[in-house]
């Protein structure tokens, strides 16, 4: 996840760049708002729950689902270019308000706490050179984590904004290394090695062949976190035809590249010697291969491009509640902006949230898995809302022609649904959990925006879905009390 995961409003984006972008540039924006930070970790993320057949079921699984979700996202932004406020909006617009705020709010919370596990994540990577930052959360590198949120806010404030140059070196610095990581690999790859217990079952702490694939769906899900902010770019593009190409030529580009990285570590080193590696485990993929310097030049990569993106990601998280808030979603006050038209309210109580975040992963040793398992739990709302309401629009034809074939965005629609359904049970309880404590607060803000609106707060299923929340979310501090299921 980077720049690009949170939808900007187009104007915004538009004015930045007047020229007007070509189908092979235009994929590569697409390209570089997926890539993230997940990629330099996946093949820990991936073996430490599932053998290479596991792995493939799990990549294709997400191929079909992730592709349905695009199909629904370009399906979507032609046919209700009004609703430019996020996927929200369209949780909004199909099933009411408080639905659609919850999407919101999911949304926000999958923003912040995604922007926790890159500061745990660049300090685990620093710890290479830096042994006291740890796994990215001894009291050094929180500490450290800490300042460099701060400064990063303090810069938001003055107005800074990502240069060009910056965004340049970002896309290098996290395109370049993957792609001879994969060149590297692929040559060193040994089948014997890949083949060895390839489907996992000689690994009884593993599970059967399901329970693994469960392990690899929130992994999957997270490196393809923002692939619903490709249309920002539609204000650019040379031909608006042109957006639904790049974003399925993107697509198949991270997908191949995602894939490879994870399944070409295994014809390197083992399942269980995966599964061991410290994050970013690519670093120590590579350093199988070449030595010290493939480590070297993979940290520092992962430290560029996460450093880089980090400045641009806390306003972007910042803009969620902003932008619900004008359009009544989210209370009147995230709406606040500074002289210099940075939304500083929302700003201040985002980077609040991440700074305790921060400090639970000292008490809690949360590690950057956990804290993505989070961030992808969390904006599962909004993606299967998105895809009911593709399926909806499609079963009433509101929008369509005449005689306009439905059947299409119909059963994309509920697949990308039944996609994200299975990603909700893949979950666990634990994360379960974990999202309704952080959802069920989330209630007191809505009334406060529909009695700001002096609107009615709840109909009767938006009561009963509101208490049920509650009770989920009661429940879960209850267990995790009693140490029935781990806090994170």
């Amino acid at each position: 996840m980077t720049t690009a995961d949170f939808n900007i409003p187009a104007a915004k984006v538009a004015t930045a760049e007047p020229t007007k972008l070509r189908l092979g540039s235009l994929t590569a924006l697409v390209i570089g708002s997926m890539v993230g930070s997940g990629v330099f970790s996946l093949p820990q993320n991936m073996a430490a729950g599932a053998g290479p057949l596991a792995i493939l079921i799990g990549w294709a699984i997400t191929a079909v689902g992730m592709l349905a979700l695009v199909f629904v996202y370009q399906s979507l932004a032609t046919r209700k270019p009004d609703l430019d406020a996020g996927p929200y909006a369209y949780a909004k617009a199909g099933f009411g308000p408080f639905i659609g705020f919850n999407s919101a709010w999911g949304y926000w919370i999958s923003a912040w706490v995604g922007n926790v596990s890159y500061a745990v994540i660049v300090f685990s990577a620093l710890s290479y050179f830096f042994p006291a930052f740890g796994d990215g959360n001894t009291w050094q590198a929180v500490l450290g984590a800490s300042i460099l949120l701060w400064l990063i806010h303090v810069l938001i404030l003055a107005g800074i904004r990502q240069a060009a140059v910056v965004n340049l070196i970002v896309t290098v610095a996290k395109i370049a290394p993957i792609v001879l990581f994969v060149g590297v690999v692929a040559v060193a790859f040994k089948l014997q090695v890949w083949s060895l217990d390839f489907t996992g079952l000689g690994n009884a702490s593993l599970g059967s062949i399901t329970a693994q694939v469960k392990s690899t769906m929130l992994v999957t899900l997270w490196v393809f976190i923002g692939i619903e902010g490709a249309s920002v770019f539609s204000g650019r593009a040379e031909h608006r035809k042109d957006i639904a190409t790049a974003t399925v030529l993107g697509f198949f580009t991270c997908l191949a590249l995602y894939a490879l990285v994870s399944l070409l570590s295994l014809g390197i080193l083992s399942q269980p010697e995966l599964a061991t590696l410290k994050n970013p485990s690519m670093a120590g993929v590579l350093e199988a291969v070449v030595g010290p310097w493939g480590a070297i030049l993979i940290n520092i990569a992962l430290v560029v491009s996460v450093v880089g993106a980090f400045l641009s990601w806390t306003l972007l998280a910042a803009e969620i509640p902003h932008v619900a808030a004008k359009d009544g979603t989210m209370p009147k006050f995230f709406g606040h902006e500074s002289e210099r038209g940075v939304p500083s309210t929302s700003l201040l109580i985002t980077n609040l949230l991440v700074q305790a975040f921060l400090v639970i992963t000292l008490f809690a040793q949360s590690t950057y898995q956990a804290l993505f398992y989070i961030a992808s739990a969390a904006i599962l709302v909004p993606y299967i809302f998105s895809g009911a309401y593709a399926a909806k629009l499609a079963l009433t034809g509101e929008s369509y022609k005449p005689g306009e074939g439905r059947a299409g965005p119909l059963f994309a629609g509920l697949l990308a649904t039944v996609y994200g359904l299975w990603l909700v049970y893949a979950a666990g309880p634990a994360y379960l959990f974990m999202c309704a404590i952080l959802y069920a607060p989330g209630i007191i803000f809505f009334i406060w925006a529909r009695r700001e609106n002096k609107q009615r707060v709840f109909h009767t299923a938006e009561a009963a879905l509101a208490g049920t929340l509650i009770a989920v979310a009661i429940l879960a501090v209850y267990e995790m009390w009693t140490g029935a299921v781990s806090p994170l």
